[in-house]
């Protein structure tokens, strides 16, 4: 019983921060970018703090820069032209 609780706790500590970002993918879905099915749209590989970035990630990091904003806007996505 103890290792059962100690195996689901694990799993859910280490399950959080894969979904940590998961609302960014329904709100570009809600926005009209249903390309963007999960972290990979914006990331290169396991999403992480100064990881690597697609080209997406990388023209929303650059906008995020130019407007000199706080966080990133994901209806920036409209002024996107890669794929």
């Amino acid at each position: 019983m103890r290792i059962a609780t100690l195996i689901a706790a694990a799993a859910l500590i280490l399950a959080v921060p894969a979904q940590a970002k998961m609302p960014w993918v329904k709100k570009a879905q809600e926005l009209g970018f249903a390309e963007v099915k999960d972290c990979k749209a914006c990331h290169v590989g396991a999403p992480k703090k100064g990881g690597e970035m697609s080209a997406r990630g990388k023209f929303l990091e650059e906008t995020k820069a130019k407007k000199k904003a706080a966080d990133v806007d994901l209806n920036w996505l409209k002024e996107y032209k890669g794929k």
